[in-house]
């Protein structure tokens, strides 16, 4: 009786394609990024949080904090749920101020049931927000982790502090996986004049890429983050080298499933009137073949809901965020979460049925 009741729970994150040739049955996984807007505690800290207080600009008190936990977790706890009863396996986030605030979020009602672990390390940003990774210990174990150091420098040679990268090595449901999750630097002072510092940024993921890559070409890397650049970017096209073709992409090469939404205007974030795409997860080439063993691309989508959008006003459509400038509004975050949906061919065994 127990080995039928665990099949049934298999066949519930099984689909059934046709397109490959004849029927096959397909396990189910979602990878995604989310970047959660200033996510702060009410504490004050050692970084740069004095708005974010209870005292601070923003009047930031336990209860707004613990509002935007609970519409934080209702966003993460949607994504892919309807194609996955666990929604997300894996998911990197960004604008976080420390490992507590995390501990906060997955607790919350509608996340506490996925006991999502944590990756996090204390960056020298210097606003104090972090990267992180939150995973589902039933589809993640992590064997390996380090922050990776963007080196930048002011233009008196002085030095400036941006976010870490985050890597991260493990089994994704038998199979080794490596993840970066990062948050490059913003485009203060113009895109043209900053950005040197996403080059530099995209340049250490390559680095670190390029290392996977001696050991093993046919290596499952994902690069995800806000990359405050859009697909076609430099930082993006050029030094990370993710193209949006996958007939042009070869072993030890990254593909960018994100530039058709680009180019027809759909974005995650929207300023002056202008969508931008900066929240991309971006894969290397092993996971296009759709006949290997392991998890393949299926598709990637961006997380936009009508209760995640302003209503009104000029930002009609815009992502409903936490605030509007000192103002608290109660919405989630200014941008929209990306995810891919992943798949593996089911090994189901007949006799149990």
């Amino acid at each position: 009786m127990l080995k039928k009741q665990s099949y049934l729970l298999i066949l519930l994150q099984v689909i059934t394609l046709s397109g490959f040739g004849q029927e096959r049955q397909y396990k189910i996984a979602s990878i995604g990024f989310y970047n959660l807007e200033n996510l702060f505690d009410t504490i004050d800290g050692p970084n740069n949080d004095t708005e974010f207080l209870p005292t601070g600009a923003n009047q930031y008190t336990g209860t707004v904090y613990l509002d935007k936990l609970g519409k934080l977790s209702e966003v993460l706890s949607q994504i892919a749920a309807d194609k996955t009863p666990d929604g997300l396996a894996v998911v990197g986030v960004a604008e976080v101020e420390n490992r507590s605030v995390l501990e906060d979020l997955v607790k919350q009602p509608k996340l506490a049931k996925r006991n999502y672990g944590i990756v996090h390390y204390d960056s020298p940003d210097e606003r104090g927000v972090d990267v992180a990774m939150l995973y589902n210990p039933k589809y993640f174990k992590p064997e390996f982790s380090e922050p990776l150091f963007v080196e930048l420098y002011d233009a008196d040679n002085k030095p400036r502090y941006t976010r870490d990268i985050l890597y991260v090595k493990g089994m994704f449901d038998g199979e080794p996986l490596h993840i970066m999750v990062g948050h490059w630097p913003s485009r203060r002072g113009g895109e043209e004049a900053s950005a040197p510092g996403r080059a530099k940024a995209a340049s250490v993921c390559k680095h670190k890429a390029d290392s996977i890559f001696k050991t093993d070409p046919l290596a499952k890397i994902i690069i995800m983050g806000d990359l405050n650049d859009d697909p076609i970017s430099p930082s993006v096209a050029v030094v990370l080298g993710a193209k949006c073709e996958t007939k042009r992409v070869k072993p030890k090469q990254f593909f960018n499933p994100w530039c058709d939404y680009y180019r027809k205007g759909i974005g995650t974030l929207a300023y002056n009137d202008a969508w931008n795409l900066f929240d991309q997860i971006i894969i290397s080439q092993a996971w296009l073949n759709k006949r290997q063993k392991g998890y393949f691309l299926k598709e990637a989508l961006i997380f936009r809901k009508p209760w995640m959008e302003q209503k009104s006003g000029r930002y009609k459509g815009y992502p409903l965020r936490t605030y509007d400038f000192s103002k608290y509004i109660g919405g989630y975050s200014d941008h929209f979460p990306t995810y891919l949906i992943l798949l593996k061919e089911a090994q189901v065994n007949p006799s149990l049925n």
